[in-house]
């Protein structure tokens, strides 16, 4: 009678501690009902302050500025101490270190579950946005899964075939088109013919971004060039290209429908794209663009949102030069400054030689030639605002925000 006694009150005892876990949990911890996260190459204190120089001067203050968390990450792959684009965006995506070239993939060929597939699993509606080609190695990581990155045809018909993403927008329809449509595929698959027959409503302007209704039952799929996006500077009056802040309030408005909430990650591909040609002036508005984009998706997504920005690697290693005054900014920080030094000059890219002439290119001056500038160490930022932010405290690797993403599914 007495162990039954104790049986009965143990049982008692761990019921009500089930109950005030689920109370805690249900009502007391409340869940983000968006997640954002903003993935941007050079997301550091060297780039935020040129951009912030160039915007408004030295007084001036970025919307990222102003967000209440920071983070700073250390960003090694698993192989290199300095990743490539694919070994940070699968960090970020898997919370595990990945070797350069693999996508979201261990080094014995194993997939390893993202945390834009858990979303999908949880309920959530899930969305993925780039301003660069929907294929590159910093968005496939968060879809895709291979061992070399540059498999466009493949990571494209996972994309189609695998991935149940809800909203999809971004660049480069030639890798979902096949040759004779002028597009790249020798598969001879036309994967957004194969899309539209799955119930999709394809974009391929903005009028039609635009004009679409808020709530479908329908995936929406983006595809506003044949490669990556022009630059945001650009982009005429009237035209029908897209920004990048078109695409995150559209997105959120297509996926906020969810009871269960939503998913996005955006890929600032633009930023690395400038990085790679030395071209600071499209680096800083492409930065700029970034932070409008920021600003928007804070304003349309509501403060129950989760957003994060992190950076992936820097690439190019900028450097803005010289003793530039106070209220100096735009154009007065490009090209020579007064004192007949270049104000802003790389460390790798195609504007340098190795033996210090310049190429005669028209962007800034690179101290050593390489065809494309390469990815240089150094730690980057994460900062963030919303339920969990609180987690983006000191010094932290770039896996520790996997878990804070997941905490928030």
């Amino acid at each position: 009678m007495k162990t039954r006694n104790q049986l009965l009150a143990l049982t008692c005892l761990l019921t009500f501690i089930a109950f005030g876990f689920l109370y805690f949990r249900t009502w007391v911890v409340q869940k983000p009902f968006g997640i954002i996260l903003f993935v941007s190459d050079g997301l550091s204190g060297n780039n935020l302050a040129t951009a912030r120089l160039y915007e408004g001067g030295a007084d001036h203050r970025l919307t990222v500025e102003r967000l209440g968390r920071m983070a700073l990450l250390t960003n090694y792959a698993n192989d290199f101490a300095v990743p490539d684009s694919s070994a940070a965006a699968s960090a970020l995506a898997t919370g595990m270190k990945i070797n350069n070239q693999r996508l979201s993939m261990d080094a014995r060929g194993k997939a390893i579950t993202t945390i834009l597939e858990s979303a999908r699993e949880s309920g959530r509606a899930t969305g993925i946005i780039t301003t660069g080609n929907l294929t590159n190695p910093t968005l496939a990581a968060f879809y895709a899964h291979a061992a070399k990155n540059d498999e466009t045809e493949s990571l494209a018909a996972q994309l189609v075939d695998n991935a149940k993403i809800d909203v999809i927008m971004g660049g480069g329809a030639y890798d979902f088109l096949p040759e004779s449509k002028g597009g790249h595929r020798k598969d001879g698959r036309d994967l957004i013919l194969e899309m539209k027959q799955k119930g999709n409503e394809i974009f391929r302007f903005k009028s039609e971004l635009e004009s679409a209704p808020a709530f479908s039952t329908s995936g929406r799929m983006g595809l506003f060039s044949e490669e990556h996006l022009p630059f945001s500077n650009q982009i005429s009056s009237g035209s029908q290209q897209p920004s990048l802040s078109d695409m995150v309030r559209r997105a959120i408005e297509f996926l906020q429908y969810n009871p269960h909430g939503f998913f996005l990650v955006i890929d600032t591909a633009l930023i690395t794209h400038a990085a790679e040609q030395n071209d600071a002036e499209h680096l800083i508005t492409e930065t700029l663009e970034f932070d409008r984009s920021v600003a928007t998706a804070m304003k349309f997504s509501g403060p129950n949102t989760l957003l994060i920005a992190a950076g992936k690697h820097a690439t190019g290693g900028m450097a803005l030069n010289g003793y530039p005054l106070r209220q100096d900014h735009g154009v007065a920080l490009l090209g020579t400054n007064t004192y007949g030094y270049p104000s802003i000059v790389w460390s790798t890219g195609p504007n340098g030689s190795t033996i210090g002439t310049l190429t005669g290119a028209k962007n800034s001056p690179a101290a050593f030639y390489t065809p494309s500038a390469i990815n240089n160490a150094g730690d980057v930022l994460a900062v963030g605002t919303g339920p969990g932010s609180e987690a983006l405290n000191g010094f932290l690797d770039n896996t520790a925000l996997y878990p804070i993403l997941k905490n928030g599914l």
